[in-house]
């Protein structure tokens, strides 16, 4: 792919030595390489130098940067329409960019419109007023709840277990109305469908509790990419707060919130790291923030979703029993559910 005075190296995404080349000018540029890229684009100059680079994870776009000596010879279109028709191949049409607040109007006039921002992240997206119109969507489906008080859950629930039923129970007892989202990213070992349908299913005798997806506007490869980093020990700050930002801007008057519930986490850092920002950050949007303990198993054993992949997986389906609800037992003893145990074991043994 060439123009005039420069050309274009393309990566499914790139190894090696044009991977080292990308990290050493993003590291110039002060931005990070992000390894869940899925492609990437290198623009050099006839000479080899590198003017300019972008990337691109599922439907956002990011890590994108140009060499100062280069700036003002249309090298950012050529990045930007490079991948926006990588993601049109992949029938992606509604894209995110994650970029630094100083770009702003540069992307603005590229038709990108701001979602929210931070001193050091900013997240736009290609549709005018989208997450709204999303929220508008979304929340026009549940009763009006004014004058009640509403809360919220945000979980991925990889599956549903008994902890999250009792972190449901103990957030809807608390509250009038109470919303949960469940991650939509499909990023986990229990697909986003299955997920949403246990959690569903799992509290459809909860009057008071409205079950939603989460889209990509709350915990999303595009609002808290870290979430998503196999090296959890990459957790960020910077980045839980882009997301609770978006919650508290947007999230909370389209819901009318009060109240957000957590569950104490005493195992993975990312999400202990994303609850320390949440409890800094949404009372500054009036909303209050509450922690509640963990749930644990008649013989004591805290109920985690790990712990529950790990019975699952090596087929000890009656020592499950305690850590889930009938709702979710019923699937992972079902052919459906001893299908994707089979899929599971054999990536399993793969990467082993």
């Amino acid at each position: 792919m060439y123009s005039e005075s420069f050309y274009l190296e393309e990566g499914f995404p790139f190894h090696g030595r044009k991977l080292e080349q990308l990290q050493k000018f993003l590291q110039k540029c002060s931005l990070t390489y992000d390894p869940q890229i899925q492609y990437s684009v290198l623009l050099k100059t006839r000479d080899g130098a590198i003017a300019g680079c972008g990337s691109r994870h599922e439907n956002t776009l990011k890590c994108i940067a140009v060499d100062e000596k280069f700036q003002g010879e249309g090298c950012l279109q050529i990045i930007m329409t490079a991948l926006t028709k990588n993601a049109a191949a992949a029938q992606i049409s509604h894209l995110f960019l994650f970029t630094k607040p100083m770009y702003l109007v540069m992307f603005s006039d590229m038709g990108f419109y701001q979602i929210t921002s931070t001193e050091d992240m900013l997240l736009m997206e290609n549709r005018k007023n989208g997450i709204r119109e999303y929220l508008s969507r979304e929340s026009s489906q549940f009763p009006a709840q004014e004058g009640k008080t509403a809360g919220a859950i945000v979980m991925n629930a990889n599956p549903f277990t008994n902890g999250h039923r009792y972190l449901v129970e103990t957030a809807a007892s608390q509250c009038d109305v109470l919303h949960v989202f469940v991650l939509s990213a499909d990023s986990s070992e229990f697909p986003a469908s299955i997920r949403l349908d246990l959690v569903k299913k799992g509290c459809q005798d909860l009057t008071n509790v409205f079950v939603h997806g989460s889209s990509d506007y709350l915990i999303s490869h595009a609002t808290f990419p870290d979430y998503f980093l196999k090296d959890k020990a990459n957790a960020t700050q910077k980045a839980a707060v882009l997301d609770l930002m978006i919650f508290g801007e947007y999230f909370k008057d389209a819901f009318h919130l009060t109240r957000r519930f957590v569950g104490e986490e005493p195992f993975s850092l990312i999400t202990r790291v994303y609850n320390e920002q949440m409890k800094k950050i949404l009372p500054g949007f009036g909303i209050t923030v509450t922690e509640i303990p963990r749930c644990t198993s008649p013989d004591g054993t805290v109920i985690s979703a790990t712990h529950v992949r790990k019975l699952f997986l090596s087929g000890s389906l009656e020592e499950l029993k305690p850590f889930v609800p009938e709702t979710t037992y019923t699937f992972l003893i079902s052919p459906e559910g001893q299908t994707l145990k089979k899929r599971l074991t054999k990536e399993k043994e793969t990467i082993s």
